[in-house]
């Protein structure tokens, strides 16, 4: 099999630092677009891209795209779509998608006229009028957004936020494909010093010990398309090789985290364990008026309890002003902050340095970064 299309969906905001991630891993023809990116490589790059994205939600092969304004028009544009190369006689192959803006708006129905395309042209390539399906799930994900339907194949199976460390969890937890992109937004060395003093179960200060010591988020898991049969298990193998190879943790990296929970505060160490980084990785129960940082530099990356999580909106707004007192503006330190609160710089205190829209879930929030 030689050069494939490849889409990668990630939350909104992050496209840009996803498109980085991809050109680093010697993925060809990047491009970013609203909510995902697309790229073009072979097998070796859809194993190296499920390994060791950091910011990605999954990989998907993209089979094709088409214009479609009729369910005629579906049919055909599917059936004409070389399923035969991933999924075999005995694969299952269920559908999931969605539609935006599009004359074709009932998922249900494309759901529907998708599977029956994808059925009829195996049919023909395979001369088989039935399909057991009960091998390996080939999961068939569609997407239309203004007539437009693209139709890919997913390879990663649960969505690459799911690392493998993170069995429990406190609270509201971040997800770890968004505290990645924070960190790597705040820039950290190998051998920085970064904080988190509300760190729930720990995703921000293990994914920064993650990325400071080159460890790939996805060497503790498995991946749908190795079970497919289409691709050569030595594919995975090497690449997984190859990671391992570049991990360094020669570094002088320390995540320094902290909660006013003590259950948290066991989760993140017990997290961190299961991650490979716990030595990168201390945490104690500390209220966030005691924050007190002894580093010469560090940086400070947090997901601060707010209204719509975990506490109610005046609690929260009075934590936004304790931070604003005990981030003190200070050289050789750098802070980042999401939150959905547009009062935020107002009771923090002072105007962000820079800011950039992200996506909690499905809430909207800013990422205020103050570095000066």
């Amino acid at each position: 099999m030689g050069y494939m299309e490849f889409c990668a969906p990630c939350l909104f905001g992050l496209e840009g630092v996803l498109a980085k991630e991809l050109r680093e891993i010697s993925a060809e023809n990047v491009r970013a677009e609203n909510g995902r990116v697309l790229f073009s490589g072979d097998y070796n790059t859809l194993a190296r891209s499920n390994i060791c994205l950091r910011t990605a939600e999954r990989v998907c092969i993209v089979l094709g795209s088409f214009y479609a304004k009729t369910f005629d028009a579906l049919f055909e544009g599917t059936k004409r779509l070389p399923f035969e190369r991933f999924i075999g006689k005995s694969n299952a192959f269920p559908v999931a998608g969605w539609s935006l803006d599009s004359k074709l708006f009932s998922v249900r129905d494309c759901q529907k006229i998708i599977k029956k395309a994808a059925v009829t042209r195996l049919s023909e390539k395979y001369h088989i009028s039935w399909f057991e399906e009960t091998g390996p799930a080939v999961q068939i994900r569609f997407s239309i957004l203004k007539d437009r339907v693209t139709v890919m194949l997913d390879t990663s199976g649960e969505g690459l936020h799911k690392r493998g460390y993170r069995a429990n969890s406190a609270g509201a937890p971040i997800k770890e494909t968004l505290a990645a992109a924070m960190v790597m937004l705040s820039r950290p060395y190998s051998d920085s010093t970064l904080y988190d003093p509300f760190c729930g179960s720990g995703t921000i200060a293990i994914e920064g010990a993650l990325i400071a010591s080159n460890t790939a988020p996805g060497l503790k898991r498995r991946f749908a398309a190795e079970n497919w049969g289409s691709i050569k298990p030595v594919v995975f193998k090497n690449e997984r090789e190859a990671a391992r190879a570049k991990i360094n943790r020669d570094i002088e990296f320390k995540a320094v985290a902290s909660d006013i929970d003590e259950t948290a505060v066991a989760l993140t160490l017990e997290n961190a364990k299961k991650a490979g980084v716990g030595e990168f990785v201390s945490a104690v129960q500390s209220d966030i008026s005691d924050f007190d940082p002894k580093t010469e530099r560090g940086i400070v990356v947090t997901n601060p309890p707010y209204g719509e999580r975990l506490l109610d909106i005046d609690e929260a707004r009075r934590i936004y002003g304790v931070m604003g007192k005990v981030f003190e503006k200070k050289h050789g330190y750098r802070y980042s902050v999401i939150s959905p609160d547009e009062k935020f710089e107002q009771l923090f205190g002072r105007s962000a340095d820079k800011k950039r829209k992200l996506y909690n879930g499905m809430l909207k929030c800013d990422l205020y970064m103050y570095f000066k």
